[in-house]
């Protein structure tokens, strides 16, 4: 009869082990979709300030059609990215147009003086 008792303790011992692992692999899955989550409210954010920074700049720089045109491709490929592999890609090439953007910036001192141009780069940068 004490054996009974033991194998019941050594088997309700298993479960709650077995619970409590399960209980944090969810924690844990959660954990990581919150995190991907906020990511994607970021750079959502990102893509949105896009659309208004490329209209601040069109008035002084109409002849760098080419370098706001890479933008926008970079822009719609990284709204449509699937998965992150896919995401991380497109990010890298969307911060390299907004690098060209911003180095063709300097030679347009108006432009820098604009405090929507600085507010929109600020915001994109952060």
């Amino acid at each position: 009869m004490g054996s009974v008792f033991v194998l019941l303790g050594v088997l309700l011992l298993l479960v709650l082990w077995i619970v409590s692992i399960y209980n944090s692999l969810v924690h844990l899955r959660n954990y990581v979709d919150n995190a991907w989550a906020q990511m994607d409210v970021q750079l959502k954010r990102r893509h949105d300030l896009i659309p208004n920074l490329i209209e601040t700049v069109k008035g002084y720089m109409s002849h760098e059609r080419g370098t706001l045109e890479a933008i926008t491709k970079a822009r719609s490929e990284a709204m449509s990215a699937n998965g992150p592999a896919q995401a991380g890609q497109a990010e890298t090439v969307l911060s390299g147009a907004l690098r060209g953007l911003m180095v063709n910036v300097e030679r347009y001192p108006d432009l820098k003086a604009s405090q929507n141009f600085l507010a929109l780069q600020e915001e994109l940068s952060s």
